[in-house]
Parts: structure tokens; sequence; C-alpha cells
């Protein structure tokens, strides 16, 4: 019996799997990196992007249920990667100035990866015709682009600065 082949939709879905567990796991960084945090602005950061994150997994959530999916994710060994630097970089750099820097840049590592992510899949569901899914990925993106940039805002107007010093 022939394996059917592979098509854009199966890539789609897998890819969907991986980001869904990335959240997953980013929901429960998020908390960890903010106590972690000596910088008031970047806690603050961290516990507004932690809201922002659960909106971001329950339209993921929506974009399985208008596949007819069940919302499970694929171990992403990128997201794991990403997340072992940060807690590294909380261990090595715990009590010093260097910290807050460590960890916006470890944030900023995350975003970049799923800016990646959600545009990949925005275009895969514009091309498979995913109206909706389209829509939901496409807020996504923005929220994240958005956050990226306010964290390049902290890293340059105080973070790195105080890390310098």
């Amino acid at each position: 019996m022939a394996t059917k082949d592979k098509d854009l939709n199966d890539l789609f879905l897998d890819t969907l799997k991986d980001i869904y567990f990335a959240e997953k796991q980013i929901l429960k960084a998020l908390p960890k990196m903010a106590k972690a945090a000596t910088s008031d602005k970047l806690r603050a950061a961290f516990e507004k992007h932690g809201g922002e994150t659960e909106g971001q997994v329950e339209r993921l959530e929506q974009i399985f249920e208008l596949l007819g999916k069940p919302a499970r994710g694929k171990t992403c060994d990128a997201i794991m990667g990403i997340l072992d630097e940060g807690k590294e970089i909380m261990d090595e750099y715990k009590g010093t100035n260097a910290l807050d820097a460590g960890l916006l840049a470890a944030a900023q590592a995350v975003e970049h990866y799923e800016i990646s992510r959600y545009g990949t899949l925005k275009t895969w569901a514009n091309e498979l015709g995913m109206k909706d899914a389209v829509r939901l990925l496409d807020e996504t993106l923005k929220q994240e682009k958005t956050t990226d940039e306010s964290l390049t805002k902290l890293a340059e107007t105080a973070v790195n600065l105080a890390a310098a010093a």
C-alpha cells in the first residue's frame, strides 16, 4: 500500500502543532523571566506578554477548530533550545547588571522565532484559502512584531545602558 504524499495542508498542521507547543512553553517561561528581571519595566513587559500569549494560544485553538483537528502540540526543539538559553542566562548572570540585558535578548530570540513561524503559517493559510486562519494568524503576527519593537526600545533606552554601567 502506498502512503499518501504529504502536502502543504500537512505541513501547515505540523507547523501549527509546533507553534502551539512553543506558545504553551513560553507561557510557562514568562513568569520565571518576570520574576528574575530586576527592571520594573522589563518585568511589566514580560507580564503583559504573558497575557497576550494566552490570547495567542486561544487563537491557535480556534484555528485547530476550523481545521476540525484537536489542539495538540508537537515538541518544538527550537523553542526548547531558545528557552534553555534563557535559563542559562538567569543562572549565569543572576545578581549582575547584565541579567536584564540577557533576559531581554532571550525574549527577543523567542519573538523572532514566533514572527518567523506566524509569518510562514499566514502565508501558507493564504495559499490554502483559509481566510479565517489568515486573519487570526495576522493578529498574532502583528502582536509579536509590536512586542519585539517594544523590547528593542526598552533595550536601547534603559536595559542595555544599565548593563553597561
